[in-house]
């Protein structure tokens, strides 16, 4: 069986010993370094580490926002540079959420690769109920991973611009409430959120453990924030493209496949002061 979107500790846990690939993405946007340490301390026995920074963001420039979406002959590299053949099974988990594991498993889907999901709960769940785990570096033998991408998955920032203002699309801004409305600003340059765009906080889309809401909640909350738009014509975003991946988790889980996302997101946008700001609570 092939799972593309979340599998339960249980089941990670019976496949230990499958030709699964584990990937660690716990990560700290105030300490890079920090997810790498928590790694080596004890990590889900079998799991590579992949950080956000290092392995899965192209380098910045200050204008392409504040993590950049490599090319995909740059992802495929890294991919074969980890270990993970394609075919494999991978399950990817971070400390909790899922929010940056689920970024391992766009990029994976953006190139071909189906069978990805995402731990539900994370490390979080795994050990609070004493599963094994195991310290110090491990890694996988270096394979090749084919560099085919769906291009039609991401947006650019050339392909956003001319869609502001536009009724035919729906843009769905991931951040918190605050930060949507512009009260509050602590990464990027300016306060606020791309014109037109509704708010969809990834959080909403967990329950207090942690793990993913049931689909038939999932699908209820995102056909309020779709206001009668099909999935395909949201473009998901956030501050830089990490927890706008998590709705697209989320609405894959759903039922509700075929959503964009645009990688930049507002780090990107807000990074040149003549693109338009809007703030507020949006159109709800």
């Amino acid at each position: 069986m092939t799972y593309s979107t979340i599998v339960s500790p249980d089941i990670l846990l019976a496949h230990l010993d499958a030709d699964w690939t584990i990937v660690d993405c716990r990560f700290n946007l105030q300490d890079a370094t920090w997810g790498r340490e928590q790694y080596r301390a004890a990590h889900i026995p079998g799991a590579i580490y992949a950080s956000l920074d290092d392995d899965l963001s192209a380098p910045r420039t200050g204008s392409n926002g504040r993590h950049p979406l490599p090319s995909p002959e740059a992802i495929a590299a890294t991919f074969g540079r980890l270990g993970i053949r394609p075919g494999v099974q991978v399950i990817a988990y971070d400390q909790d959420s899922g929010m940056f594991a689920s970024r391992l498993w766009w990029m994976l889907r953006y190139l071909g690769h189906d069978a990805a999901a995402v731990l539900d709960g994370g490390w979080a769940r795994w050990t609070r109920d004493g599963r094994p785990t195991r310290a110090g570096d491990e890694s996988r033998p270096p394979t090749t991973f084919p560099a085919q991408a769906r291009r039609d998955a991401m947006l650019t920032i050339d392909d956003v611009l001319p869609l502001v203002g536009r009724t035919d699309v729906r843009l769905v801004d991931a951040r918190g409430a605050e930060r949507f409305e512009g009260r509050t600003e602590p990464l990027d340059r300016v306060a606020g959120h791309i014109p037109g765009a509704v708010n969809h906080h990834y959080q909403s889309n967990v329950g207090a453990d942690g793990t993913l809401l049931p689909p038939p909640q999932l699908r209820e909350q995102f056909t309020r924030t779709l206001g009668g738009h099909a999935p395909t014509d949201a473009i998901m975003y956030c501050g830089s493209g990490v927890s706008a991946c998590h709705n697209l988790l989320a609405m894959e889980h759903a039922g509700l496949p075929g959503a964009k996302l645009y990688v930049g997101s507002w780090s990107e946008w807000s990074a040149d002061p003549a693109r338009p700001v809007e703030t507020g609570r949006g159109e709800g």
